[in-house]
């Protein structure tokens, strides 16, 4: 058994290619000794300040270089790092707080002030008192410059079994942390590209001149997309890219990638990609982005319409879709320009990945049966506090543990998977299960659509009604009648055409990991149409 751990792998590194940059954001640039050095600066701050392994030290920051620190630090302590999603107010981050038992929050100025707030609310319900308060900015510059790196702390070998809590929001529900061991996540970000195989030695890799390529998330850090991709490339030794400033600015993501010859851009499906092609288009082309080799996505869809606008402009990249979530990674699906047709991303079924019907039996390809998509190999230890949901998403099948985290899908003839959507946003009308992403991407190649979801409205007569949630591109005005034909030309059976159009011209208010909360959609959209939701 392997025992790989982050901090501990990012530590050795720095030894070895200490002045290589690890990350860079602005003007800011952190090699690995640097890097590795303020972490563990950061790390006797906070056993100074009573952190133990195993104690939680939450993250509540944009895509700062403060990030990274701290989940380097906490890592080197053994304690365990838990994102907050900095668009949650008071009473969201107390919830996160309080369910992980959280010791210590670095936040930032903006932020501060709704996170001593829920510090406040979680004080009594903690052994030692409400959470440690860091804030970046003098105070935490001043705990970087204090901390002993060296401490007693020290004696303690970061370990495999080490944990990462990734706290999820779904499509319902209050969030919840999954459980990821150091080892098994290093392993699985490793065997996404490369299955079967076992990581080498880093530090071997990095003392023979290889490295990760350069990397910019465009998503959250405080999401598994943005931090997977900058955990990995950091183990590579590779450089991290970022853009310190909530929300996507497609222009400066361009110039980001131009200024440091980014290789991997790593976005979130059409929600990223639209306007980053839309940024391309308004600037009629660049010629300075010939440094990307890869644009990555994971957990949205992401059209073949938009991968073709893409690809227009450049024709060097590789288009990757990632079917995974952060209760299992699974496998990549490939587009390039040089391919004679751009579909929607199909992923097959092997020893990793296959698709179970309820009572544990394999779709039959062609069958045209509907399952759920089961990923093996790897996987967390389950949802922190949540026996019950660790039950029913971490499956024993054939005596294998296997991650199924919702999503529906079927199996064509030729052993492909056929992606229908995530059960919880699933739509039953009249006896008809109609699976929202199927519908969207059928909307979304409409010219007047820039953005849209589908969800299902409470309907006397068929239980729900399909609705049409969209936001209209500029200076275009949707007609419902207009669109419901589009979906029928498009080949959609009649019970999928959305019955029903609700137009959002300021957009879909879309999470910053480019996901959509189906939940406040549907009444929404129930709402605009008189509709009572129950």
């Amino acid at each position: 058994m392997s025992d790989w751990n982050f901090a501990r792998v990012w530590a050795e590194l720095a030894g070895v290619v200490g002045r290589r940059p690890a990350v860079i954001c602005g003007e800011r640039r952190l090699g690995f000794a640097q890097l590795a050095d303020r972490a563990a600066r950061l790390a006797g701050h906070l056993a100074s300040a009573g952190v133990r392994p195993g104690d939680r030290v939450a993250i509540d920051l944009v895509n700062r270089p403060e990030y990274l620190e701290t989940f380097f630090a906490a890592g080197l302590l053994g304690a365990v790092p838990v994102n907050v999603n900095y668009r949650y107010g008071p009473a969201e981050i107390a919830y996160l707080l309080a369910d992980s038992d959280t010791a210590a929050v670095v936040t930032e100025p903006a932020f501060a002030a709704a996170v001593r707030d829920a510090c406040g609310r979680v004080a009594g319900g903690r052994r030692d008192g409400a959470p440690q308060v860091l804030v970046v900015g003098p105070d935490y510059e001043r705990a970087v410059a204090s901390g002993d790196p060296g401490g007693p702390w020290r004696a303690r070998r970061p370990s495999g079994d080490d944990l990462i809590f990734l706290y999820t929001g779904g499509t319902t529900g209050m969030p919840k942390g999954v459980m990821w061991r150091h080892d098994d996540l290093y392993v699985a970000l490793w065997q996404m590209a490369r299955p079967g195989t076992e990581p080498p030695d880093p530090i071997a890799a990095a003392r023979a001149g290889k490295r990760a390529p350069t990397a910019l998330p465009a998503c959250p850090l405080m999401h598994g997309t943005g931090l997977f991709i900058a955990l990995s490339t950091l183990a590579g030794g590779g450089t991290v890219v970022l853009i310190d400033r909530p929300g996507l600015d497609a222009a400066l993501v361009w110039d980001e990638v131009a200024r440091h010859g980014v290789e991997v851009l790593t976005i979130v499906g059409d929600a990223f990609a639209r306007p980053l092609l839309e940024a391309l288009e308004a600037s009629g082309g660049r010629d300075d982005l010939g440094c990307l080799r890869a644009v990555t996505s994971s957990g949205v869809t992401w059209s073949p319409e938009t991968k073709r606008g893409l690809l227009r402009h450049l024709p060097q990249v590789l288009l990757l879709d990632s079917l995974g979530a952060s209760e299992g990674l699974m496998t990549r699906s490939a587009a390039r320009a040089s391919d004679d047709e751009i579909r929607p991303a199909r992923f097959a079924v092997n020893e990793r990945i296959r698709v179970v019907t309820d009572d544990g039996r394999d779709v039959t390809p062609g069958s045209g049966e509907v399952g759920m998509v089961a990923v093996g190999g790897r996987l967390p230890l389950g949802y922190h506090n949540d026996p019950d949901k660790t039950a029913r998403t971490f499956r024993t099948i054939d005596g294998q543990r296997w991650s199924v985290p919702g999503d529906h899908a079927t199996v064509e003839a030729d052993g492909t998977i056929r992606l229908l959507g995530r059960g919880s946003a699933t739509i039953n009308t009249g006896g008809e299960k109609v699976y929202p992403e199927e519908v969207e991407l059928a909307l979304r190649r409409h010219p007047g659509v820039a953005d849209c979801v589908v969800v299902g409205v409470p309907d006397a007569r068929f239980g729900e009604t399909v609705v049409a949630v969209v936001a209209p591109t500029a200076g275009t005005a949707i007609e419902e009648a207009d669109l419901r034909e589009h979906a029928r030309r498009a080949g959609l059976a009649g019970y999928k055409l959305p019955r029903r159009v609700v137009v959002l011209p300021g957009g879909l208010g879309r999470a910053p990991n480019g996901k959509a909360d189906y939940g406040r959609l549907r009444r929404l959209a129930a709402e605009r149409l008189g509709v009572e939701v129950p």
